[in-house]
């Protein structure tokens, strides 16, 4: 019997055989002929090596490699490929594969890059550190980056709740973190060396999202060809995340509910109650109380996940941790691009520090990574930047409203001066104290000839 177990994962039949056929003599081969039936044969099966396809029907090559990243499944897996586009190789480094091979691939390199997997340390979450203590906490707060005051509250809020069982209820903007902070609440929790799994469930159809959660049985319905094992049931002693909960149908809702409150589910098509011991995290970027109003959602649902309530605090507001990320991001996704670092200029730093991020941290991540392809040398200059972030300020009757609910038109020299030197020459922090955007303060500035520095 080899040492080394191979598990290559392709729709093609004929990939697999060949791939059976010219590796046998030096691994063990399993296959999988797509994603899903992947993640049903890895429940039972531990591979040196994972050989995975990135485009496949159903379950798609990038999409099995999160889940298993969510399930822990840490073999090193190497990415298939009939084309080289580097948005799809940038994320799938992400995840943590570590390598990308492009089809027709050279049999010998192949080998040789197996062979090289194969003597990887998987990067196992629930790690240990030097003095024996499981270090996955400090692996998941990395990715928590910032200092300020929303930040530091925030982790502290996370360091109470993990220990307990209590449910969660995230809320925050899209983009503002709400799947890390799940993972860093699960990562601190009892449960931590349990899996976490996460579903999203604005991503999945209607038809299917109850056999997602709970499974089914052959035959429950149409094309339903094998027994299929379902969210709740993977997520066992560990953490379910249901992110976008706002998306759920009120069929769903219903099914939802009687779960929370009984921890137990019928797979679909079957008759046999299945009991679990899980904890819930749910999140959602929509305001559930007016959705409630609207007869969207279930009132009752909503207090038996509202045990614990985190509000994730934009980007815009918590302005301070934009170097940090800048920093992070930079050297997160350098290696993807060669090594390359960047070097911001003192004006790009003050159009990243004023510019309102919609998109919130996701939306800086992208930037980050459009500068590392796009931008010629490391030195970054406005030039380089998207046209959003050096845009002329929006006009003054749209921004924000003052004390008396107007929008403010104009700023006197004299106010300006008085909140710049309140907020220490913090601009967000004088923006505030006017009532008006930073990019209008700034307008305004220019347009007086006002400093941005304390007079010496």
């Amino acid at each position: 019997m080899h040492s080394k177990k191979v598990f290559i994962v392709d729709d093609e039949a004929s990939i697999r055989d060949s791939l059976r056929l010219l590796l046998s003599e030096k691994f063990e081969i399993t296959t999988a002929s797509d994603g899903a039936e992947a993640l049903t044969t890895l429940l039972n099966y531990q591979p040196d090596v994972i050989l995975l396809d990135v485009m496949m029907p159903n379950v798609g090559g990038i999409e099995t490699l999160r889940r298993l990243r969510e399930r822990n499944v840490n073999a090193p897996v190497l990415m298939l490929s009939a084309s080289n586009a580097v948005k799809t190789a940038v994320e799938a480094m992400k995840l943590g594969a570590v390598d990308f091979v492009e089809k027709p691939f050279e049999i010998e390199s192949l080998v040789n890059l197996l062979t090289q997997a194969t003597e990887v340390k998987p990067q196992v979450l629930d790690r240990s550190s030097q003095n024996g203590e499981p270090a996955t906490v400090e692996f998941i707060c990395e990715k928590l980056i910032g200092e300020s005051a929303p930040m530091l509250a925030l982790k502290a809020t996370i360091a109470q709740v993990a220990p307990t069982d209590a449910t969660v209820l995230i809320f925050g903007d899209s983009g503002t973190g709400k799947e890390i902070v799940a993972r860093s609440i699960h990562a601190q929790s009892d449960r931590k060396s349990k899996p976490f799994i996460a579903i999203n469930c604005a991503a999945i159809p209607e038809t299917l999202i109850e056999s997602e959660l709970f499974g089914h049985e052959k035959g429950a319905f149409t094309h339903a060809v094998e027994q299929r094992i379902g969210l709740c049931e993977l997520a066992q002693g560990g953490t379910l995340f249901l992110d976008e909960i706002g998306e759920l149908s009120s069929h769903v809702q219903v099914k939802l509910l009687r779960f929370l409150q009984e921890r137990e589910f019928y797979r679909v098509g079957s008759t046999k109650p299945i009991k679990v011991d899980l904890r819930i995290i749910a999140a959602t970027n929509k305001n559930l109380e007016t959705l409630i109003a609207e007869k969207r959602f279930r009132a009752d649902l909503y207090y038996r996940l509202n045990v614990v309530q985190i509000a994730l605090t934009p980007l815009r507001d918590r302005y301070e941790d934009v170097p940090l990320l800048l920093t992070h991001f930079t050297e997160k996704l350098g290696p993807v691009y060669g090594g390359k670092s960047l070097l911001f200029s003192e004006s790009v730093m003050r159009a990243f520090s004023e510019y309102l991020w919609p998109g919130n941290v996701r939306e800086l991540e992208n930037v980050v990574e459009s500068l590392l392809a796009l931008t010629e040398g490391t030195a970054v200059e406005l030039k380089d930047l998207p046209p959003k972030l050096v845009a002329p300020p929006p006009a003054l009757g749209d921004s924000p409203v003052g004390e008396a609910g107007n929008p403010r038109t104009s700023l006197e020299r004299e106010e300006i001066v008085r909140a710049l030197k309140r907020a220490n020459y913090l601009l967000p922090r004088a923006a505030e104290l006017l009532g008006v955007s930073r990019r209008i303060l700034r307008y305004q500035m220019e347009k007086l000839g006002i400093s941005d520095v304390p007079a010496r």
